[in-house]
């Protein structure tokens, strides 16, 4: 088990074990099925209803509150929940931090901690230019963002496209960290209460693209979006706030899922 493992059964109560593994390595868009995610009723989310990933199995509506599933009890998990806590890291320490100062890897953050509050989950007139409106950083997001960026820079870590999605908690979390982002609409998740299964592949077939681009050499592409859209594309959910999963992608349409990083393990690389 990996540091990144531990915190995550320190999270949600348990460490759960799902078959042998969770996604396939090589991850392509034709490829990837996720299974449906009834989240726990104590999970913080990026909408107050559970994601809809399979025709016919309905969702769970979600209670307001908590973080991460903590103390769900193991059953209660949701499949994309198992998916994150199963999930094996095939490159870390000093492995990982030399794959990533080489660069060519995608590093998908789901924005650094929120204040609970899910006002603007559903609106899908919410003006994104407007912070006021929406569900902000909290001082712990706040400085888990400049946290990350101060680690990439120690580490000397080579960052360049930085992508994030239009709600200002993500690119707040990466002008925080990486003191830069270009917002791209195709990383906001769909503002409803229940996905449809055509919505859930909307979302899929948007990110897929970002998740495959091989980035410009010598560099890495930092990617801070939401939960629903990374397992629309790949089954897991990840979970807590501010987790980030390490993508290789080959430039033939797939990726590898090499390691998930929690906040504060990016300096203990």
């Amino acid at each position: 088990m990996t540091f990144s493992q531990t915190k995550i059964w320190m999270s949600v109560g348990a460490y759960v074990l799902v078959g042998t593994a969770a996604i396939s390595p090589s991850v392509k868009a034709t490829e990837v099925k996720p299974e449906p995610s009834l989240r726990s009723a104590t999970a913080q989310v990026d909408r107050p209803i559970g994601l809809r990933l399979v025709a016919g199995i309905p969702t769970a509506t979600l209670a307001q509150g908590g973080e991460s599933g903590a103390g769900a009890k193991p059953e209660d998990l949701s499949e994309g929940e198992k998916a994150n806590a199963a999930f094996q890291d095939k490159l870390s320490g000093s492995a990982l931090l030399s794959a990533l100062q080489k660069g060519g890897h995608i590093i998908y953050f789901r924005h650094a901690q929120t204040e609970k509050d899910y006002a603007d989950q559903a609106d899908p007139n919410m003006k994104l230019g407007n912070c006021e409106t929406q569900r902000k950083l909290s001082d712990v997001g706040i400085q888990q963002s400049k946290d990350i960026g101060s680690a990439f820079t120690a580490k000397k870590i080579p960052v360049g496209e930085v992508i994030t999605s239009e709600y200002c908690r993500a690119w707040k979390t990466a002008d925080l960290a990486f003191g830069k982002h270009q917002k791209n609409p195709k990383l906001n998740f769909l503002p409803f209460e229940d996905y449809t299964d055509a919505q859930v592949q909307e979302m899929k077939a948007n990110v897929m693209p970002l998740l495959t681009a091989v980035p410009k050499g010598g560099t890495n592409t930092v990617i801070v979006g939401h939960d629903d859209i990374f397992e629309a594309a790949t089954g897991i959910y990840p979970a807590p706030q501010g987790m980030a999963y390490v993508l290789t992608p080959d430039g033939k349409g797939s990726f590898i899922l090499q390691a998930n990083m929690l906040p504060e393990d990016w300096a203990k690389l």
